[in-house]
């Protein structure tokens, strides 16, 4: 049974394990990232749970901007109570527990609540290899980032959600 819930601080272990099987050390959110995320944004940051163990997270800040900037992964505020664009800063799931599903609850999630808070969009940044697979959620492809996180090359994905 997969259940989708806001972050707690009991959770950062697993979410830093986590974390580290599905992105290298330069592009991994570290455990003082992921502590004041969950102490500010844990009204945009879910894990998904199987049968009480932690298999996935999907967090980010509301941001002002239509998408993703560097300094996100460092400097995060409080979220607006509406409006804002909903980033993604992180997706990832258990290698255990890819292609099961986890990764479409966990955005499918984040998406109704962004829609419930008026936010605009959802925007997020990915791989070139991932592109197709946000597309397939709606996700329109806006071209290369200027993102320099993690030294590789990412694309900014845009979904309207008004």
């Amino acid at each position: 049974m997969l259940d989708i819930r806001n972050v707690k601080m009991e959770d950062l272990p697993e979410l830093v394990l986590i974390e580290n099987l599905c992105f290298t050390i330069e592009e991994a959110a570290t455990k003082e990232a992921f502590e004041k995320r969950i102490q500010l944004i844990s009204d945009s940051f879910f894990v998904a749970e199987v049968d009480g163990a932690v298999t996935g997270l999907v967090n980010g800040p509301v941001i002002e901007t239509p998408f993703i900037t560097d300094d996100l992964f460092s400097d995060i505020k409080e979220n607006p109570a509406a409006g804002g664009h909903q980033s993604i800063l992180g997706l990832a799931v258990s290698p255990n527990y890819q292609k099961r599903g986890v990764a479409s609850a966990l955005l499918a999630h984040l998406e109704k609540e962004a829609s419930a808070k008026k936010r605009e969009t959802l925007t997020l940044t990915c791989k070139e290899n991932l592109i197709h697979f946000y597309e397939n959620y709606g996700f329109i492809n806006c071209g290369v980032s200027n993102s320099e996180h993690g030294g590789v090359i990412w694309y900014n994905m845009s979904k309207k959600l008004q």
